[in-house]
């Protein structure tokens, strides 16, 4: 069984198990987190929502908050003396599922 669920302007597909990457989360680690936008949920009968399954929600384990690596952005216009450098790294929240309830 699957499910499709909207998070942090992202679709991802999850099933139970599966460890995800997604945008930072407001909670802490060892807490629980439920995505109640659930877009569609596959398996032995397949239910698309108008926009969102009614009653389904994805129940997730925070395993941790972290940042991503450091990715360098640098702007240049050639002859005009521009250079601009800047380095980035993206928080994020690493999740377990645990169910998938519908």
């Amino acid at each position: 069984m699957y499910a499709v669920i909207k998070t942090g302007g992202k679709q991802l597909r999850v099933e139970v198990g599966q460890e995800i990457f997604v945008e930072k989360l407001n909670v802490e680690a060892d807490e629980t987190f439920e995505f109640t936008d659930v877009l569609a949920i596959g398996g032995e009968k397949t239910v698309l929502g108008t926009p969102t399954v009614e009653g389904a929600k994805v129940v997730a384990k925070v395993l941790k908050n972290g940042r991503g690596p450091k990715l360098i952005v640098f702007k240049y216009k050639r002859r005009k003396n521009y250079r601009r450098k800047q380095g980035h790294r993206q928080a994020y929240t690493k999740l377990v599922i645990e169910n998938i309830v519908f």
